[in-house]
């Protein structure tokens, strides 16, 4: 069997959605076939406007509801005639959104942010699933949060696997013997039945977590890009597509920050040894890139940029020397903060830490650190990653700005760059 991950973009409109059911026609009438489906085009991002304009009390939050709603309306007029069913459907998934907006803001953030913003999956699988069966693809929707089961880490949900795993292996296979399964990615559900979701672009690592389970031929992401490529082609003109890639360059350019692969998704994959496709839903007949293995032959300097980064100084007050105890409590403060280090150096008495420019974690991280330590902070800052490098392909990219830190390793060149 196969499992398929379609993101926002490749579902973002009308034609959208009938180009994946072509996609779909064309790979699940011969397969059995889980797909995974994203929140259509921006909806994630409108939702997190919805949420903001809740706990702010603004005067804009019904029309910032309606504007999400009137997007899906109208990708269903497109699809639909007026007396469909997936138009009651729709009504029903804003009524509950509504109902959630009428509560009084006692919960936390994080925990209402889950609960508004996982109904994007929730409203672009019914649609998807509708028009299927409209064209004669019979399919089954599956609510996600019937079998993806985590913790109440609400905005970063921790899988349990030995409880998905058991209701997955309960729920699905017997459904894909007769049908194609269309369920949601990046959300879950905890065992007190509240929604969670498992970080932002998490539908590439549910999809890891359904195929890793059901034992998948393969994977698939289907993106707007022909694959995975050197650089992002957004930032990098010269960007060459990639024919394959291992699964520890994989894990390696997203842990750098490379946006084509969740970054959890290659560990459910790799330990059962299932090949991740990425593949183009714009020119669904071209190779793509295949993860597995093996890399190909002489890759090229890949390349990762990461942006609004900030730079953190700590120097010691009283001179002591940044050894083992005190790089431990440092290490302890960023995970109190949740504020991930995305390049660090030390020297005798100080410790630089460059982050990702978060202004709530940074100010944690000061406020457990200010006893001991004199901070300062310098942000607007860019990161760039370069795997396989050279020297030409460096100073290509760091000419015309300032090197504040370096490091290299054999494989790798990092420069934080203002």
């Amino acid at each position: 069997m196969r499992v398929f991950k379609f993101g926002g973009a490749s579902v973002k409109d009308a034609t959208g959605i009938k180009n994946v059911a072509n996609i779909i026609a064309n790979y699940g009438s011969k397969n059995k076939l889980v797909v995974i489906v994203s929140a259509t085009g921006k909806t994630t991002n409108a939702l997190e406007d919805v949420v903001n304009a809740y706990y702010n009390k603004s005067a804009d939050l019904a029309e910032k509801v309606a504007l999400v709603k009137n997007n899906h309306l109208k990708i269903c007029s497109d699809l639909f005639d007026e007396n469909h069913a997936v138009f009651d459907t729709i009504e029903n998934i804003f009524n509950e959104l509504q109902w959630q907006l009428e509560e009084d803001r006692m919960e936390q953030y994080n925990y209402v942010y889950d609960q508004i913003v996982s109904q994007g999956e929730m409203l672009s699988t019914q649609i998807l699933s509708a028009y299927l069966n409209d064209i004669g693809l019979q399919n089954h929707w599956l609510d996600a949060r019937d079998v993806v089961k985590t913790d109440a880490t609400y905005r970063e949900a921790i899988v349990d696997w030995t409880l998905t795993s058991e209701k997955i292996q309960q729920t699905v296979p017997s459904i894909i013997e007769m049908q194609i399964v269309i369920t949601q990615g990046f959300i879950g559900c905890t065992d007190e039945n509240c929604t969670t979701t498992l970080g932002r672009e998490g539908s590439d690592y549910t999809a890891a977590i359904f195929a890793n389970i059901l034992d998948a031929e393969h994977q698939t992401i289907w993106k707007d890009v022909p694959g995975v490529m050197n650089g992002d082609p957004r930032v990098f003109e010269d960007a060459i597509f990639l024919d394959q890639i291992s699964y520890n360059e994989a894990v390696e350019m997203t842990f750098y920050g490379a946006t084509v692969i969740h970054p959890k998704t290659i560990k459910p994959l790799q330990n059962k040894n299932i090949p991740l496709h990425v593949r183009s839903f714009i020119n669904p007949d071209g190779k793509g890139t295949i993860v597995g293995e093996k890399d190909q032959a002489n890759l090229p300097p890949i390349r990762i940029v990461k942006n609004n980064q900030s730079l953190i100084t700590l120097h010691t007050k009283d001179f002591s020397f940044i050894q083992e105890d005190v790089l431990a409590g440092l290490m302890h403060a960023f995970h109190e903060a949740k504020l991930k280090l995305n390049m660090l150096q030390q020297g005798a008495i100080s410790f630089e830490a460059v982050v990702n420019d978060i202004p709530e974690k940074i100010e944690a991280v000061n406020t457990i650190l200010a006893n001991d330590f004199t901070i300062a902070i310098e942000n607007n800052l860019s990161l760039l990653t370069i795997r396989h490098y050279d020297e030409a392909t460096i100073s290509k990219h760091r000419q015309n700005r300032t090197e504040l830190l370096a490091q290299r390793s054999t494989d790798t060149y990092q420069g934080l760059l203002k």
